[in-house]
């Protein structure tokens, strides 16, 4: 059978390294993969392994945004981590390069890879280069909030069909710190892709010649034996999160890393976030928050400049070993700075924000935690009255209908792990909100979670999920919410007396699915304080 698909006799004396590509046509993401795919399996033969590409699916959560189509993202996750975990244990592979571009195929290979713990190198496909819209430079964020803009007449309909036209011009990740690359840099900062892996152009010589040196990356991983939890360390996720911090990084950082820390059979938890980000400042001024995409991080020298900074100033563990063989600290030493005049990333006596944004939050409406995303331009504290949905799409026609107004608290529920299910990203809501220029007068809190380029008084993760019964069910229309970046606490102006009184009359719902993907997952899942994973 291995003749067929093209092995000779000396290819049998060869160790056998698995190439995992998430190449599809679904998305620009992942659409150039195929071609990054045969530069890893070349790097493999050239340092004398027997490379054997195989697939796996991904989606696009930008295109299934706002829709049912979205229930299948974070489900997708489990799907590709379980797909790479079968192929590679099914066919005795000896080592793994995996080339991710979308959201959630990027922690699912690191998922399979701490599962497997067979030799292991993560290759990043690559950001996207911006578009251009009436001389300014644009992503598709720009889209999800030009919508907003168009509602509130603020934008005709030619214009809008041309942004939507030059948002995305070719092939890539989605261009701003959003959860790709976001999980790009995490991953870089593990210690599972090489060095400024994260921090290149999709198509570019410099992400061909990443992918040839990954696989033959991975055939001195397997000499030495050096596996994915020699690798994936407590200090290493340490590492991770002070990287995702000083970025800007998405909040879906903070469910990945748990889930691909469980895998790992590292304890790590929410807390964790808060711990280092007193520590952690801002520094990168990037999109959403910010001003520049990741384009021009990769212009002044990508991720590599900043991981010494943060090494210099005790920030991050050096001696943690990295796919190069070496330790951090070994990959770091001697590389330059960025050069003088850029203001992408900014010096530590001028942050962005002098603490972490990642905020982990509790009070009564979430005992076991949800994650803000506090950036400073939107303020630390909000209160406003509660404007109640059970469902995204009855929120957004409310925001874009201009039904929404100063001083609300959009409350989105039973969008969870389980009541959703899949807990679907609020980019649509939150970028309609925006759009409309209500961002810094509007808050949204949901059991769901939030696309990396959303911005705004956000808060999402909230566990106990409505669904399980948590206390997010029991709000009404027109009870007080208070959000205090300070205290770390999302609450309702409610008693306990009043909140089991409201409990009394609750009744769970049904499951949305009954057959299927989406029931299997509804019925496994874990919470989102603990990753969403479904091999708890």
């Amino acid at each position: 059978m291995l003749h067929a698909v093209g092995y000779t006799r000396d290819d049998f004396q060869k160790s056998q390294v698995g190439v995992c590509s998430t190449w599809s046509q679904v998305t620009p993401c992942n659409v150039h993969i195929d071609a990054l795919a045969r530069h890893a399996a070349g790097g493999v033969a050239g340092a004398g392994g027997k490379p054997v590409i195989f697939n796996t699916i991904t989606v696009s959560d930008g295109i299934s945004m706002g829709t049912e189509g979205m229930k299948y993202s974070l489900v997708s996750r489990e799907v590709i981590a379980d797909s790479i975990e079968t192929v590679m244990g099914a066919e005795g592979l000896d080592a793994l390069v995996a080339i991710g571009g979308c959201d959630k195929n990027m922690p699912a290979c690191v998922m399979a890879m701490a599962r497997l713990n067979r030799p292991a190198v993560f290759v990043y496909g690559g950001t996207i280069l911006p578009g251009t819209f009436q001389g300014r430079p644009v992503d598709i964020v720009s889209v999800f909030e030009a919508v907003g803009r168009h509602a509130a007449g603020k934008l005709s309909d030619a214009a809008l069909a041309d942004l939507e036209q030059h948002a995305c011009p070719g092939a890539g990740s989605c261009g701003g710190m959003y959860t790709a690359n976001t999980m790009a840099s995490a991953i870089e900062a593990l210690g599972l892709s090489l060095p400024n892996s994260s921090a290149q152009a999709a198509v570019s010589d410099e992400k061909r010649d990443d992918c040839a040196r990954a696989g033959a990356a991975a055939v001195r991983l397997l000499e030495a034996g050096i596996r994915p939890r020699d690798i994936l360390t407590r200090k290493a996720f340490e590492n991770a999160i002070t990287t995702v911090i000083a970025l800007g990084g998405s909040t879906n950082a903070v469910l990945h890393l748990l889930a691909m820390a469980h895998a790992a059979k590292v304890r790590l938890s929410m807390d964790d976030f808060t711990r280092i980000g007193r520590r952690v400042p801002v520094v990168a001024d990037l999109k959403p928050s910010g001003k520049y995409v990741m384009a021009e991080l990769v212009k002044i020298g990508g991720l590599v400049p900043l991981m010494k900074r943060l090494l210099d100033r005790g920030l991050l563990h050096g001696d943690v070993m990295t796919v190069t063989g070496r330790t951090l600290a070994d990959n770091l030493r001697g590389v330059a700075d960025y050069p003088a005049g850029q203001d992408v990333i900014r010096g530590f006596d001028a942050p962005v924000k002098k603490d972490g944004h990642l905020v982990i939050l509790r009070g009564n409406l979430a005992p076991e935690g949800a994650v803000a995303k506090i950036s400073g331009k939107e303020g630390e504290r909000f209160e406003g009255r509660a404007r109640v949905f059970d469902r995204e799409e009855a929120a957004l026609a409310a925001i874009l209908k201009g039904r929404v107004k100063k001083g609300d608290v959009v409350v989105i529920r039973y969008e969870g792990p389980r009541g959703g299910p899949g807990m679907r990203e609020m980019l649509s809501p939150t970028s309609a909100i925006m759009g409309r220029g209500l961002g810094a007068e509007v808050a949204l809190i949901t059991d769901g979670r939030f696309s990396g380029g959303t911005h705004g008084f956000v808060v999402g993760h909230i566990t106990p999920e409505a669904f399980a019964g948590g206390p997010l069910a029991l709000v009404k229309n027109g009870d007080r919410i208070t959000i205090d970046a300070r205290a770390r606490t999302v609450s309702v102006d409610l008693s306990d007396k009043q909140l089991r009184a409201r409990r009394k009359t609750w009744r769970p719902r049904r499951p949305a699915y009954t057959r299927g993907v989406l029931a299997k997952y509804a019925r496994q899942v874990s919470t989102a304080s603990t990753g969403a994973v479904t091999d708890l």
